[in-house]
Formats: C-alpha cells, sequence, structure tokens
C-alpha cells in the first residue's frame, strides 16, 4: 500500500486500479472562497452514469462484434465506401497450378435480403484446390491453445460431392488449423466446424478451397472465437466487452448516434432489419462511410445490456435523417430529409413494435420473436430515446410529435427522451428546449464536445435548472482529448452531475470505442486493435464515478482553502452516500498546477470507524495512455486517515475518491 505521502512527494503518476472502490464526485468551486452549496441533501438518480454506444471508427464490425470475417456474406459496395465492391477483403485463391473462374452473382441467393453470393466454377484443382481467401480486419488474430467455430453457406452445384478444404493459416503459408468436408447435396446448406489453433498470431487469413473439378456457391462465411463474451452466441470480443462491463455502467445507449438518423431516410437505422438469423438481416451503408453487417442488432444490444446489468436505452430516428446528410457538415445547413406522412403510421407501428419485442409476453407477435431467438423473458425496458441532436424544423417536430403522442398514449410506462441540438447552446438548443418544455418531454438529451476550460467554467450549468422542467441526459460530452488534464475537467464537470442528480437524470461520455487502425473521431474512451486495447485516463475517470455511486448528495461537507489571487476555477467536489452500503464516498478534483487544501467537515456525519480506503488519479497534465504504454494514468490506491482530513491537501492534477462507512446523515433529504 502507498502513502498519501510519498505519491505528494515523488508525484508518482502509475497507478494500480481497484474498481470495487471507485467512483467521483465534486463541485468546483471559484479562487475567492464563498460559502459550502448550502441546498438541502438531495436524492441522486439511480441511472446517473452510462455507456453510449455508436458504430463508427469500426466499434462494431471489427470491434465489439466478435465476428473476425470481413465482408463475410458478400454485401460490400461502392455506395458504402468508394472502390468497394462485393469481393472486398477477399482475394482469389488458386495455388498449385489450379484454375478456374469466380463470378458474383445473385439469381439464387440464400434468401432476398441477403442477395450476394460467390460462385466458383474449378477447371483443375491443381495440387492445393481453387477457392477464396479472407483477410479478416487488418489480419485475423488468433490465441494458441483456443477454438473457433467456423461455417459457411455452401450451394454444391455439381452432381457430385465435392471435398472442400478450410484453413487458417499465415500469409507466408504456415498452416495453424484445417477443416475437411465433403459436400452433402444440392442447395443451400450450412457446414460448421469447431477448429483448434496450434500457435498465435495476429496475421492470419481463412482459406476456403475446393479439391475437385466442381462448380459451388458460397455464401455467409464465418469464423468466431469460441469464447465470447459471457460464451454467448453471435457474441461479442470479450476483453472489449469485459472492460466496458467493468465500468458498471447504469445504462446503454445505443446504437448511435447519427448513425440513427442515418444519411438520407432510406439510410435510417431499422431495428427490425437487425434481428433474426443473421443471415436474414437488411444489412446497409455506415453514415460513417463503411459497411453495417447489423451481426450486432438490437437482440445482441438487449442481451448485453442484460449480461452487464445495466438498463438498455434504445435511441429510434425521429422520422428524419440527420441533417448533415449528403455530406453537408456545414454548421447553419442542412440536408435533413422527412420521411412522408403517409408513412408515418407504419414507422410509429415499428416503434410499439419495438416495445412489445423487449417487453410483451411470448404469446404476443414480436414477444414471440424475442422468445425465438433464446430469450423468452422480458428485457425490462424502461427508455427510449427518439431523435439525435436533430435540427429543429418543422419537419423534425411535427414527427417528433406523432411519435411522442402515440407512445405517452400506448405506453405511459416508458420514459421518453427527447433531444435539443447538437450544442450546449445556440439556436436548435433554444428551440429544442422550448418544444420540449410545451410537450412536457420527461427527459431531454443534450450533447457538447468542448474544451476542458469549457468544463471547468460550466460547472454551474445545472445549479439553477428549473426542477419543474424536463430532466436532462447528457447522451455525448468529451473534452477534446485524452490526456490526464481532459480527464480532470471532465471529473470536475461530473461532481457536478452528482450535486445536481436530481435533474440531470443520466450522462453518459462519447464516443465510446475506436479502431486505432480505423479512427474517423477522436477522443474516445477506449481504443482497441486486433491483439489489446488501451483505457484512457478519460476512461479511469468515468469508472471512478461509476463503481463509487451514491444514491444521495450530501452538500457542505467539503471546502477548499487556497492563495486568493487564482485566477483558475480548477476546484471541485462532492460527497455523496450509498445507502446500500452505508458508506460516504468524498470525491476531490485539483486540475490546477499547485495542491490545494480541503477541509472536510466531519461534525456532519456520523463517521462508525476508522478505515478510509481512497484512490488517487494523478501525474503532469500532458500524460495519457497508449497501447505502447497502457499504464502511464492509471488509479492507485493509498490510505489516509480521519484526522488528515481536517486538511487534505490534495495534489496538483489529480482526483482523489475517499470511501468510509459512516451512519445515515441527520439531514433533511429532498426528493
Amino acid at each position: 500500500m502507498i502513502s498519501f505521502k510519498s505519491i505528494i512527494k515523488g508525484n508518482i503518476i502509475l497507478f494500480l486500479l481497484f474498481p470495487e472502490f471507485a467512483h467521483s464526485q465534486a463541485s468546483i468551486l471559484p479562487a475567492t472562497p464563498v460559502a459550502p452549496f448550502s441546498h438541502p441533501a438531495k436524492r441522486i438518480s439511480a441511472d446517473l452514469f452510462g455507456v453510449f454506444f455508436e458504430d463508427l471508427s469500426y466499434a462494431a464490425d471489427g470491434g465489439l462484434y466478435a465476428e473476425l470475417i470481413q465482408n463475410r456474406s458478400f454485401e460490400y459496395s461502392a455506395s458504402d465506401r468508394k472502390g468497394w465492391n462485393s469481393l472486398t477483403n477477399w482475394e482469389y485463391t488458386t495455388e498449385g497450378f489450379g484454375y478456374g473462374t469466380i463470378s458474383v452473382e445473385t439469381s439464387q441467393p440464400i434468401n432476398a435480403n441477403n442477395p450476394h453470393y460467390v460462385v466458383l466454377n474449378i477447371d483443375d484443382p491443381g495440387q492445393n484446390g481453387v477457392g477464396i481467401t479472407n483477410l479478416g480486419y487488418d489480419g485475423i488474430r488468433l490465441k494458441k491453445g483456443e477454438r473457433y467455430n467456423f461455417s459457411a453457406y455452401i450451394n454444391q452445384i455439381s452432381s457430385k460431392a465435392i471435398p472442400v478444404e478450410v484453413k487458417l493459416c499465415g500469409r507466408k503459408g504456415e498452416v495453424y488449423s484445417v477443416f475437411k468436408f465433403n459436400t452433402s447435396g444440392r442447395g443451400w446448406r450450412k457446414y460448421t466446424s469447431s477448429m483448434s489453433v496450434k500457435r498465435s498470431t495476429d496475421s492470419a487469413v481463412l482459406t476456403l478451397v475446393a479439391r475437385q473439378k466442381s462448380k459451388l456457391a458460397l455464401d455467409e462465411i464465418s469464423l468466431f472465437p469460441q469464447e465470447t463474451f459471457k460464451n454467448e452466441a453471435n457474441g461479442l470480443r470479450a476483453d472489449l466487452a469485459q472492460t466496458i462491463a467493468d465500468l458498471k455502467p447504469k445504462f446503454v445507449r445505443f446504437p448511435g448516434g447519427c448513425l440513427v438518423h442515418g444519411d438520407g431516410v432510406n439510410n435510417i437505422y431499422r431495428w427490425k432489419n437487425t434481428i433474426g438469423p443473421v443471415e436474414n438481416r437488411i444489412q446497409q451503408r455506415n453514415i460513417w462511410s463503411y459497411h453495417q453487417s447489423v451481426g450486432l442488432g438490437f437482440y445482441e444490444y438487449f442481451r448485453f445490456c442484460e449480461d452487464i446489468g445495466a438498463k438498455p436505452l434504445p435511441v429510434i430516428a425521429a422520422g428524419v435523417s440527420c441533417q448533415n446528410s449528403g455530406g453537408t457538415w456545414v454548421i447553419g445547413s442542412t440536408g435533413q430529409k422527412a420521411l412522408p406522412f403517409t408513412e408515418m403510421k407504419s414507422y410509429i407501428q415499428d416503434i410499439l413494435d419495438l416495445i412489445e419485442y423487449a417487453n410483451g409476453p411470448v404469446t404476443s407477435t414480436w414477444g414471440a420473436k424475442r422468445a425465438a431467438a433464446g430469450h423468452p423473458k422480458p428485457f425490462h425496458l424502461q427508455y427510449i430515446g427518439i431523435g439525435n441532436e436533430d435540427k429543429q424544423t418543422d419537419a423534425f417536430r411535427s414527427r417528433f410529435k406523432m411519435i411522442y403522442d402515440e407512445l405517452r398514449a400506448k405506453h405511459p410506462e416508458i420514459t421518453i427522451v427527447g433531444t435539443v441540438g447538437p450544442s450546449p447552446n445556440g439556436e436548435d438548443y433554444n428551440l429544442g428546449w422550448d418544444f420540449a418544455n410545451r410537450l412536457a418531454v420527461p427527459v431531454v438529451d443534450e450533447h457538447f464536445y468542448e474544451t476542458p476550460r469549457w468544463f471547468l467554467d460550466n460547472n454551474n450549468r445545472y445549479d439553477n435548472y428549473s426542477r419543474a422542467r424536463s430532466h436532462v441526459y447528457i447522451g455525448e460530452y468529451a473534452s477534446q482529448g485524452t490526456k490526464l488534464i481532459n480527464a480532470l475537467s471532465e471529473a470536475a464537470f461530473m461532481t457536478s452531475l452528482e450535486r445536481n442528480g436530481d435533474v440531470v437524470k443520466m450522462a453518459s461520455y462519447a464516443p465510446l470505442l475506436a479502431n486505432l487502425n480505423h479512427t474517423s473521431w477522436n477522443p474516445n474512451l477506449i481504443y482497441f486493435n486486433n491483439d489489446t486495447l488501451v483505457r484512457t485516463a478519460n476512461y479511469y475517470v468515468q469508472q471512478l464515478f461509476s463503481v463509487n455511486e451514491g444514491d444521495t448528495y450530501i452538500p457542505n461537507i467539503i471546502s477548499f482553502e487556497r492563495d486568493q489571487s487564482a485566477k483558475d476555477s480548477t476546484l471541485a467536489s462532492s460527497c455523496v452516500r450509498d445507502s446500500k452500503t452505508g458508506d460516504v464516498i468524498l470525491k476531490i478534483v485539483n486540475a490546477g498546477p499547485t495542491a490545494a487544501v480541503a477541509k472536510v467537515n466531519l461534525s456532519l456525519l456520523n463517521v462508525t470507524g476508522d478505515l478510509i480506503v481512497s484512490k488517487i488519479l494523478t501525474g503532469n497534465p500532458n500524460d495519457q495512455n497508449s497501447i505502447d504504454h497502457p499504464a502511464v494514468v492509471i488509479p492507485i490506491s493509498t490510505r489516509v486517515k480521519l484526522t488528515d482530513l481536517d486538511s487534505f491537501l490534495s495534489p496538483a492534477y489529480s482526483l482523489t475518491v475517499i470511501r468510509f462507512s459512516a451512519k445515515s446523515n441527520q439531514h433533511h433529504v429532498s426528493n
């Protein structure tokens, strides 16, 4: 155990995370001392800190979704990305003097939703056969001793059975695993195998070849690690999913983001296209200029939420597309398109069907589909988001109101989350709030990507929000970087969210995941490649808050002593109580360049013991984690005495979380 004094003395940057303690909260105070926040103790939202997932930067395919074959069903096209086609990421394989032809066809698909497939016409198999090779997502990562589930749909067009060989091998020909079988008749049939791997590599490929003169069709070629998160079928990459689970989020917002309302009305995300057998799902272009296999669909999202104990928060387009449709990423312009009013009835029915899919009995139409997928119990859907930072136009408002009125009438138990534009101020923000107030929308979604200075200067943003109007969901926020100073500015702001946890219903940092080889947005909470991942300093701040949540905010506990000539409002603190454990949790943020004294008023708390558990995240302001150096900024554990809290020295550039036992406080708690 490292002493607190040694941390300050040695300016230690390296920390060891123990997520069972940790969660942070504080209230920034100006440089000139003022009276502590004087409102009574208040209840904090039970769903305050969660996560937001959007499929950008290859967060789903090639990321959280564990499928290792890219373009497995030959549905890539030039509309996804310039230069792409049905054979993108595939190579025609004719080793050992074999030859034949390859074609992409659509006349006899597995089903109409999956129209493209490959036909191999082998004139001479040569020594090693003729077939195709998939390159994976920047290669296929394999681990020695682990097993991988292969599957493929094959239509034996020739009259006789065809010997087929599937190999996992290196780019130089080294073989890691082989599966051999014969086709068993004409028509589309699914062939499967579990393949064990002899050695580890991060750059394997999968090759499928026919070993005799023949003709066959191929589609939906898949390779999954057998070890997925919670061993779910069609599941998630275990390390990424576990890293999200370690945040202990109270909710998961999905599937976006701009992804939801899409690039034009024909690109609006339709949840019904993403459920059922994967070969029957309808794939489409991603607004971020790549392809969605929708293997990670609404069933998988719901299942993931359940696996990590988080509430699902699906977001549905409000009948309009993104205002940036057609590439009009210019402030004030709008490419927003709207569904015709004649289509709104069926569109609204889709949303009602989503609620039935999530919550309906197995005897209902959509509850039966959920049960058929393997989940007869409901998913306990409580929230639905309608719209995503939409431009406030008449087209948007009229369609939002149609959806809102119908859902309120038929499902009053569902909490609807509205939207007030992409920025923390401005025309769309003001118009959006006016509209939400007129409709009495229960919760509205605010977004802001701002500088660290903005987060420090806006710590009091929600102090004076009217408690009589809509609650707030901060659906997307980040301080434009992953250095320690970025994370600390967010920590300071998060203390204000706890202080205002009666009006701020939920908050989620965004974006969540980014593939280092395909990053289309920065910053992100977690970066990854095929081999590993890195938790940013921002990640540890989110974790320290989320695993140390309280349900009551207690005012008048922490105050600061600091030179009155200081120009920065870089100090923040909060005190919350967890009624389930009886613990009191202090969060102290110092985002400034000098140490500061925090005075904890223990007389207002009924402390029951001497044991204090402390976590500290500190270092130099420009420190940040990377794939090569993933542990530059991580929390460390330390101990302090209760007597230390009379004049607690908060190091420069630090977040400290202190947790100890105390009896229920005697102050009035407001609801």
